[in-house]
Protein backbone atom coordinates (compact mmCIF):
# COMPACT_ATOMS: atom_id res chain seq x y z
CA UNK A 1 0.00 0.00 0.00
CA UNK A 2 2.80 2.43 0.91
CA UNK A 3 4.65 1.62 -2.32
CA UNK A 4 1.52 2.36 -4.36
CA UNK A 5 1.00 5.67 -2.56
CA UNK A 6 4.63 6.69 -3.19
CA UNK A 7 4.28 5.77 -6.87
CA UNK A 8 1.12 7.88 -7.23
CA UNK A 9 2.82 10.83 -5.50
CA UNK A 10 5.86 10.55 -7.79
CA UNK A 11 3.65 10.45 -10.90
CA UNK A 12 1.61 13.44 -9.71
CA UNK A 13 4.80 15.41 -9.04
CA UNK A 14 6.15 14.56 -12.49
CA UNK A 15 2.87 15.66 -14.07
CA UNK A 16 2.87 18.98 -12.18
CA UNK A 17 6.50 19.63 -13.19
CA UNK A 18 5.77 18.85 -16.85
CA UNK A 19 2.73 21.15 -16.91
CA UNK A 20 4.75 23.89 -15.21
CA UNK A 21 7.54 23.54 -17.76
CA UNK A 22 5.18 23.91 -20.72
CA UNK A 23 3.14 26.68 -19.06
CA UNK A 24 6.29 28.73 -18.44
CA UNK A 25 6.86 28.97 -22.20
CA UNK A 26 3.31 30.13 -22.90
CA UNK A 27 2.76 32.45 -19.96
CA UNK A 28 2.73 36.07 -21.20
CA UNK A 29 3.85 37.28 -17.77
CA UNK A 30 6.96 35.10 -17.58
CA UNK A 31 9.18 37.71 -19.27
CA UNK A 32 10.00 35.48 -22.22
CA UNK A 33 9.52 36.83 -25.69
CA UNK A 34 10.33 40.44 -24.88
CA UNK A 35 12.63 41.62 -27.63
CA UNK A 36 15.14 44.44 -27.50
CA UNK A 37 16.53 45.98 -30.63
CA UNK A 38 20.07 47.15 -31.05
CA UNK A 39 22.76 47.75 -33.63
CA UNK A 40 25.61 45.45 -34.60
CA UNK A 41 28.72 47.29 -35.75
CA UNK A 42 30.43 44.75 -38.05
CA UNK A 43 34.15 44.31 -37.33
CA UNK A 44 34.73 41.09 -39.26
CA UNK A 45 33.04 39.17 -42.04
CA UNK A 46 33.70 35.99 -44.01
CA UNK A 47 34.52 36.48 -47.72
CA UNK A 48 31.63 36.71 -50.16
CA UNK A 49 31.39 33.42 -52.09
CA UNK A 50 31.22 33.20 -55.87
CA UNK A 51 28.01 31.14 -55.67
CA UNK A 52 24.60 32.67 -56.18
CA UNK A 53 21.55 32.59 -53.93
CA UNK A 54 21.86 32.15 -50.16
CA UNK A 55 25.17 31.25 -48.52
CA UNK A 56 26.56 31.05 -45.00
CA UNK A 57 28.25 34.15 -43.60
CA UNK A 58 30.20 34.47 -40.37
CA UNK A 59 29.88 37.87 -38.71
CA UNK A 60 31.73 39.39 -35.77
CA UNK A 61 31.06 42.76 -34.22
CA UNK A 62 29.80 44.74 -31.27
CA UNK A 63 26.14 45.08 -30.32
CA UNK A 64 24.90 48.25 -28.68
CA UNK A 65 21.34 48.58 -27.45
CA UNK A 66 19.14 49.99 -24.69
CA UNK A 67 20.71 47.74 -22.04
CA UNK A 68 24.07 47.05 -23.75
CA UNK A 69 27.25 48.88 -24.59
CA UNK A 70 29.62 47.14 -27.03
CA UNK A 71 28.64 43.50 -26.39
CA UNK A 72 31.01 41.32 -28.44
CA UNK A 73 29.00 39.17 -30.86
CA UNK A 74 29.84 36.35 -33.27
CA UNK A 75 27.49 34.29 -35.40
CA UNK A 76 26.94 32.30 -38.57
CA UNK A 77 23.83 32.87 -40.65
CA UNK A 78 22.39 32.16 -44.08
CA UNK A 79 22.56 35.37 -46.11
CA UNK A 80 21.58 36.57 -49.58
CA UNK A 81 24.87 37.09 -51.47
CA UNK A 82 23.39 40.12 -53.26
CA UNK A 83 23.08 41.89 -49.87
CA UNK A 84 26.37 40.64 -48.38
CA UNK A 85 27.39 42.59 -45.26
CA UNK A 86 30.67 44.50 -45.05
CA UNK A 87 33.07 45.67 -42.34
CA UNK A 88 31.86 48.93 -40.84
CA UNK A 89 28.19 48.27 -41.64
CA UNK A 90 25.68 48.85 -38.85
CA UNK A 91 23.12 46.05 -38.90
CA UNK A 92 19.91 46.21 -36.83
CA UNK A 93 19.62 43.20 -34.50
CA UNK A 94 17.01 41.71 -32.19
CA UNK A 95 17.70 39.79 -28.98
CA UNK A 96 15.71 38.65 -25.94
CA UNK A 97 15.76 41.16 -23.11
CA UNK A 98 18.84 40.51 -20.99
CA UNK A 99 20.16 37.76 -23.30
CA UNK A 100 22.22 39.38 -26.06
CA UNK A 101 24.00 36.09 -26.73
CA UNK A 102 20.81 35.02 -28.57
CA UNK A 103 20.92 37.89 -31.07
CA UNK A 104 19.66 37.71 -34.64
CA UNK A 105 20.22 40.19 -37.48
CA UNK A 106 17.13 42.12 -38.54
CA UNK A 107 18.45 42.68 -42.06
CA UNK A 108 16.85 42.04 -45.48
CA UNK A 109 19.77 39.79 -46.46
CA UNK A 110 19.48 37.53 -43.42
CA UNK A 111 17.30 34.44 -43.61
CA UNK A 112 15.28 34.05 -40.42
CA UNK A 113 15.64 30.77 -38.56
CA UNK A 114 18.61 29.56 -40.59
CA UNK A 115 21.59 30.46 -38.45
CA UNK A 116 22.77 30.89 -34.93
CA UNK A 117 24.97 33.11 -32.86
CA UNK A 118 27.93 31.40 -31.24
CA UNK A 119 28.19 31.64 -27.49
CA UNK A 120 31.67 32.41 -26.33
Amino acid sequence: MLVQLMFVLMMATALVLAIGYFWRGRNPFSGRGEQESGTLYVTGISPRPEALDDQYVTITGNISGPSLVAYEAYGRFVWDVNRWPYVGEQIPVLYPSGKPQHWFPDHPGARRGTGSPFHG
